[in-house]
């Protein structure tokens, strides 16, 4: 009992603490903090164990690149994490501001891609931790894209509560409910995009139990409902991206739907829709590889023993 009492005061000082520096944050407004995110986490982040995941990752997406350049893009790609951070709280007032001149806000390219999306569903939206990943369903709302959204659940509870909070007052009032992965959270969406919703979803990490598909010419464990849902109920799968263009100010890249492979076979169907997912995922850490957050574990576990990496 008193380890969960505890547990219950150590998630309520984590909460009371990140809404201090919620507020902090937006007291600074939106570039100062985005300002002051970035230089904190370019002066920290490559110090920390975690950078060694993206420097073995560099090295695997170019291999023709010298260390400098790892270093460089890993600590281009922690500045990125901490504007990330710094913006997150300032989210609902930069998105309020579509193609202004105030220093902050966002615009869009690529609208007409967006076409099979309007007008209800079924129909998926899918991106990527790219630039400011946060910023992307507050965009696809004020578009008009009302997509119901799998995120990551917080394990603690008041925390959770809070950073969703800020998610929905970033989509706005009325935008479909949030759905913690999981498996009522996978029932949910499904049942979801049969009543006719669309659905947005973070494709671009390492799921142990999805399937290899390629990524930087290595088999790399993907999700594959977004493939799977898409195929199943014959509905548009659409890519799209945040660039960032400088301090809170973001630019929405939207690609034409993805063709649905048609083999014959629904394994082979959804194995070939994964593997223009990642194609994707790689052009875009490719052009702009410090906007792509490099710390995850795409590959297998060996490949970040000490052992076996490359140099």
């Amino acid at each position: 009992m008193t380890a969960r009492l505890l547990l219950g005061l150590r998630w309520r000082i984590e909460a009371a603490l990140v809404a201090l520096l919620f507020a902090l944050c937006r007291a600074m407004g939106p570039v100062r903090a985005s300002n002051l995110g970035g230089a904190m986490l370019r002066t920290i982040g490559p110090r920390l164990p975690v950078s060694r995941v993206a420097e073995v990752n560099l090295s695997i997406a170019f291999p023709d690149r010298d260390r400098e350049f790892r270093r460089a893009t890993i600590r281009a790609m922690w500045e990125n994490l901490g504007r990330v951070g710094g913006e997150f709280a300032n989210l609902p007032a930069i998105m309020a501001r579509r193609d202004g001149a105030e220093g902050f806000g966002w615009s869009l390219a690529g609208a007409a891609n967006l076409a099979p999306l309007l007008g209800g569903g079924p129909g998926i939206l899918v991106s990527g931790h790219f630039g400011n990943w946060e910023a992307v369903p507050g965009a696809a709302a004020r578009l008009g894209i009302d997509c119901a959204l799998i995120y990551r659940a917080i394990a603690n509870p008041y925390l959770d509560a809070r950073v969703r909070r800020l998610r929905e007052a970033v989509r706005g009032n009325g935008a479909p409910p949030l759905l913690a992965k999981g498996s009522s959270g996978a029932r949910a969406a499904i049942a979801h995009l049969r009543a006719g919703g669309l659905l947005a979803l973070m494709g671009d990490q390492k799921m142990n139990d999805g399937i290899a598909a390629p990524l930087f010419d290595r088999p790399a464990m993907t999700a594959p409902a977004a493939a799977q849902l898409a195929l199943r109920l014959g509905c548009p799968l659409v890519m799209g991206r945040c660039v960032r263009e400088g301090p809170a100010r973001f630019q929405m890249l939207v690609e034409p739907a993805l063709p649905h492979p048609a083999t014959g076979s629904a394994q082979a169907d959804i194995a070939l829709l994964a593997a223009a997912m990642n194609a994707r995922f790689e052009a875009w850490a490719r052009e702009r590889p410090a906007e792509w957050l490099w710390l995850h574990r795409r590959f297998d576990k060996a490949i970040y023993r000490p052992s076996c990496r490359q140099r």
